[in-house]
C-alpha cells in the first residue's frame, strides 16, 4: 500500500528555516520531519512512498539519492575505494515535481497513474502517534471514499470563567482541551478520490467540501499525540520534545 506526502508547499510560516530548505526537510533533531514521518509509516510495515514535491524539491531529491550516506556509519578504507554502509530502510521512494504553486488537491492529482488502489496520504510537517493499521480498518470498515484523522487540540491559552454578575473568576484551567475536532491530516483515501480532484483543487476545499455532502467523509479520531510544525514555536516544541528521548511517534 502506498503512502502519498504532500511536500512541496513554501512554508512561509516558517520562513527563519523554509528561505534555505523546503519545510519538509526541516530538521527534528538532526533528521528531517519527513524522515519521521516516513519512519513512523514504515515501522508499521509501509515502506512504499510518493512524493509530491515542489518548492526546492531538488534538496529532497538529493536527501533520498544519498540516503545511505545520510543515514549509515560510513567506513572509507585509506587508499581504497571502497565504503562499507550500515543497514539503511528499505523503503522504496518515488518524489516527483509536482510544480511550484500546485495546490495540495493537484499535487495529488498528479499520483493518478501511479495509484490504482486505496493509499495513505498525509502532510509533510506533522507528526503524530497513530495506529495505522487501526486507521485503514476503520476506512475499510464504512465503505466511504475518505477518511480524515481528526484529533481535539489542546488551547495554547489558559480558560477562564467569568461570573458575569460580579466578573469574578469562578475557574482558571491551564490549556484545556478544546470543543472543536479539527483535521490533523493522516487521510486514507480510495482511487475514486481522483473524480473529485483536479491540477487546480485545493483538497480542503471543495474535494473534501463534496465528498461530505455526499456522505463519503468519515474521521477517525486521534486520542493521542498529535502536533503540526506551522511555525518557529511549534518546532522548537517538536525539537524538545525529541531531545527528551520519549518523542510519542518514534515507534521504532
Amino acid at each position: 500500500m502506498k503512502t502519498l506526502i504532500l511536500a512541496g508547499g513554501f512554508g512561509t510560516r516558517l520562513r527563519e528555516e523554509t528561505e534555505f530548505r523546503p519545510k519538509p526537510m526541516v530538521e527534528i533533531g538532526d533528521k528531517p520531519i519527513l524522515w519521521h514521518i516516513m519512519k513512523h509509516y514504515y515501522h508499521q510495515g509501509f515502506s512504499r512512498f510518493l512524493i509530491a514535491a515542489g518548492y526546492k524539491g531538488h534538496m529532497i531529491k538529493d536527501y533520498f539519492a544519498n540516503y545511505a550516506l545520510h543515514a549509515s556509519d560510513v567506513r572509507i578504507v585509506s587508499g581504497q575505494t571502497s565504503k562499507e554502509f550500515g543497514n539503511s530502510e528499505t523503503w522504496d521512494v518515488h518524489i516527483r515535481d509536482t510544480g511550484l504553486g500546485t495546490p495540495t488537491g493537484g499535487r495529488i492529482f498528479s499520483f493518478r497513474d501511479s495509484i490504482d488502489d486505496t493509499f495513505f496520504c498525509t502532510y509533510g510537517d506533522g507528526l503524530a502517534n497513530i495506529d495505522l493499521a487501526e486507521l485503514l480498518k476503520f476506512h475499510k470498515s464504512h465503505g466511504g471514499i475518505a477518511t480524515v484523522t481528526s484529533t481535539n487540540p489542546i488551547s495554547r491559552f489558559g480558560a477562564i470563567s467569568i461570573d458575569e454578575s460580579t466578573y469574578k473568576v469562578r475557574e482558571f484551567v491551564e490549556k484545556p482541551q478544546g470543543d472543536n475536532w479539527v483535521s490533523s491530516g493522516f487521510f486514507v483515501f480510495s482511487k475514486n478520490i481522483f473524480d473529485y480532484l483536479s491540477m487546480d483543487s485545493v483538497l480542503e476545499e471543495e474535494p473534501l467540501r463534496n465528498l461530505a455532502k455526499e456522505d463519503q467523509l468519515y474521521a477517525f479520531k486521534l486520542m493521542d499525540f498529535w502536533k503540526p510544525m506551522d511555525n518557529l514555536r511549534e518546532l522548537q516544541e517538536l525539537n524538545r520534545i525529541w531531545d527528551t528521548g520519549f518523542a510519542p511517534w518514534k515507534n521504532w
